[in-house]
């Protein structure tokens, strides 16, 4: 009995080892079959499947900055032009492994407030892309780069830079951090200047960094130039003596305007205060306006010149023609005055004196639909079209709700509101024998959009008398131009206020040409608010044309036709 069950058990553990082993040697069989398989459709099956998802893993499309086009004034010197910068990114998930040390180290270059940046990574986590600086110089840039730190990313890109600074920068305007035109003509003229943006195929390492290129998959596009019409000489001469005047007269803004009296080219426009566009920091909107174009006010008795044309050319009063003045002019309810009484006035009086009186008496000699119809030709009321962004249009109220006062007062430039360029582009009809130029901001040799509105002979006859405003007994004896004769005529205009007109804020402003005979430029002067003592037009606003009209033709070598009051021809004979 023992020996038969002590077999028995043998047997049984026997057959129970060989049992495991089989099992075994399947299950292994099965795991190698499995490897063999997964082996095949990794390396046969599914090879380009991978290949084309790590590819995409590595690979990577990224798109190329255009170069902006540049803004040049008429000689090709620069107002506007594009540096290559860096723009710094960090990935916050990669970035949570650098070293504290370094970090700081890095926001100290980047000018950081310490543990920005460490406050970026708890707070932005989540996120993979984050800018920490835009439009770093490269200089800096390359200092960044030397501390080697995982998550840290550059990008090229452009910065705006404006070589004359507040000069030019109202007209100019600029870009912001995007390099997208916000302000002036880089905001007029966008799609002109941006470019198209390219894209090219690079391969980044495992920590995203690019490592190679691969090919161009669009080349960029860049913007095209912009020629203004505007002469940076003259800009600058125009700005120096604005900023100058409207120092010395305590005054809360100034607007200039050049214009060529032949073809409407601006040469020049300025506004004071001004700013610099490449540091613009804690600026408010009202310093980016250009004034000169966007801003309305009455142009006062710098009409008259117009109203006298007017009359003449529709034969509503005689070259020879007289107004018994006598100080004031009764006009239903209202009262029409002159600073003084002064009697009896040819047309040349009219305009030297600058007499309301005379001018109103001329007006009501015209049909309302007439007045209106010359003062419209002139573009008041109408936007000059220079293409400027925000461009005023001005006011005037429609002929078939004037009265009588009505028709008193616009003759004196009350009732009517007009931008510094507006006026300027009206005086072209005076300027160049009766013909009425188009504006324009951009470099051209002709206008093709010129007007009639008065005859040659009216034109000539007006400059005439508005030659005699300079004279020593005129209204703006410091607007003459040492070497050339000149012409214009003065506007000292109150200012609206919530109750009417105010008795002590004015607009000073001058409007004139030169040479008189065949006038060149044309200058609109308008200061607002001078608070110094003086407040006419004639003694504010006077000396700026003066000094900007005498330089600018110099510029232009415009040959002097009164030698004889040159300074420099007065030493000599003095010698």
């Amino acid at each position: 009995m023992i020996d038969f069950r002590v077999r028995t058990t043998v047997k049984r553990s026997s057959d129970d080892f060989t049992g495991r082993r089989k099992f075994l040697l399947v299950f292994m069989m099965f795991c190698m079959v499995l490897l063999v398989g997964r082996a095949i459709d990794l390396q046969v099956l599914s090879k380009k499947f991978l290949k084309d998802q790590g590819d995409m893993r590595q690979v990577d499309d990224v798109s190329v900055s255009a170069y902006r086009g540049m803004i040049v004034d008429r000689n090709g010197d620069p107002l506007a032009i594009s540096t290559p910068v860096e723009s710094i990114w960090i990935n916050p998930r990669e970035l949570r492994f650098a070293k504290e040390d370094q970090i700081r180290l890095m926001e100290k270059l980047l000018h950081l407030p310490s543990g920005k940046v460490t406050e970026f990574i708890k707070e932005d986590s989540h996120r993979q892309f984050l800018y920490i600086a835009r439009r770093v110089n490269p200089q800096l840039g390359d200092k960044v780069k030397e501390l080697k730190l995982t998550g840290v990313y550059f990008e090229r890109e452009f910065k705006r830079f404006y070589p004359t600074g507040g000069v030019s920068a109202h007209l100019v305007g600029f870009t912001n951090v995007d390099d997208i035109g916000q302000e002036g003509m880089e905001s007029g003229y966008e799609k002109l200047l941006k470019g198209t943006t390219g894209s090219k195929r690079v391969v980044r390492d495992g920590q995203r960094r690019i490592i190679e290129d691969i090919e161009s998959i669009k080349e960029p596009v860049s913007g095209k130039n912009l020629e203004l019409s505007i002469d940076q000489r003259i800009q600058y001469l125009a700005y120096r003596e604005l900023q100058l005047a409207v120092a010395a007269n305590k005054a809360k803004s100034g607007s200039l305007v050049v214009l060529d009296a032949k073809n409407g080219e601006i040469l020049a426009a300025v506004n004071q205060p001004s700013f610099n566009p490449n540091t613009r920091n804690n600026l408010k909107e009202a310093f980016y306006r250009n004034r000169a174009v966007t801003d309305v006010f009455e142009p006062g008795s710098t009409v008259k010149p117009f109203v006298v044309a007017a009359a003449l050319d529709g034969g509503y009063i005689s070259p020879n023609a007289t107004f018994a003045t006598n100080g004031s002019y009764q006009i239903g309810r209202n009262t029409v005055k002159d600073v003084h009484n002064y009697g009896t006035l040819d047309l040349t009086h009219v305009i030297k004196k600058s007499s309301n009186v005379g001018v109103s008496m001329m007006a009501l000699k015209m049909p309302p639909k007439y007045f209106w119809g010359v003062y419209h030709q002139l573009g008041f009321g109408v936007s000059a079209g220079s293409g400027f962004p925000g461009e005023a249009s001005g006011t005037m109220l429609d002929y078939k709700r004037w009265h009588d006062f009505d028709r008193a007062i616009l003759s004196f430039g009350y009732g009517l509101s007009s931008s510094a360029l507006q006026l300027a582009r009206a005086y072209t009809a005076l300027a160049d024998d009766g013909i009425l130029h188009s504006v324009s901001l951009l470099k051209r040799e002709e206008d093709d959009d010129e007007v009639r509105v008065f005859s040659a002979k009216t034109a000539k006859s007006v400059r005439k008398m508005m030659e005699t405003v300079l004279m020593k007994d005129g209204t703006a004896y410091e607007a003459r131009v040492d070497g050339y004769s000149a012409a214009g005529k003065t506007g000292t205009v109150k200012k609206a206020g919530s109750r009417g007109y105010t008795e002590k804020s004015y607009f000073a402003v001058f409007a004139g040409m030169a040479p008189a005979n065949d006038p060149r430029l044309i200058i609109v002067v308008m200061i607002d608010e001078p608070s110094a003592g003086q407040y006419y037009g004639g003694l504010v606003s006077a000396p700026v044309f003066s000094k900007v009209m005498a330089g600018a033709l110099r510029i232009l070598e415009v040959a002097p036709d009164q030698q004889d009051t040159m300074p420099v021809l007065l030493t000599q004979k003095s010698q």
